[in-house]
């Protein structure tokens, strides 16, 4: 597994590395492997999972055919106002004051 380092920024190498080992499930593995399971535990471990993927599977389908709602969906904002904490406030970022200069 390669990950490319862009202007020596080590912090999104690193975010992008560990995106792709979520994917690959290699932390869950880890997990895993920490201690020995049982071959029976790990067919029930592993009925289980399919069991559940089935369900998830099925109430998916059903929710595309109109059978069950959806997820609710989180209420958007009028009038496409944003939250104070991204919003143009007295912080660092802010904009300077009507005299032209930040008086801190």
């Amino acid at each position: 597994m390669q990950v490319l380092v862009r202007d020596n920024n080590i912090d999104q190498a690193l975010k992008v590395l560990k995106k792709k080992m979520q994917r690959e499930g290699v932390f869950r593995e880890m997990r895993q492997r920490k201690a020995y399971e049982k071959p029976s535990e790990k067919r029930a471990r592993e009925k289980a999972e399919a069991v559940r993927r089935t369900r998830k599977a099925a109430r998916k389908a059903a929710q595309r055919e109109g059978l069950i709602p959806g997820p609710k969906k989180k209420p958007r904002p009028v009038g496409g106002a944003r939250s104070p904490r991204f919003g143009a406030g007295a912080g660092a970022g802010a904009a300077p004051a009507a005299g032209g200069f930040d008086r801190a």
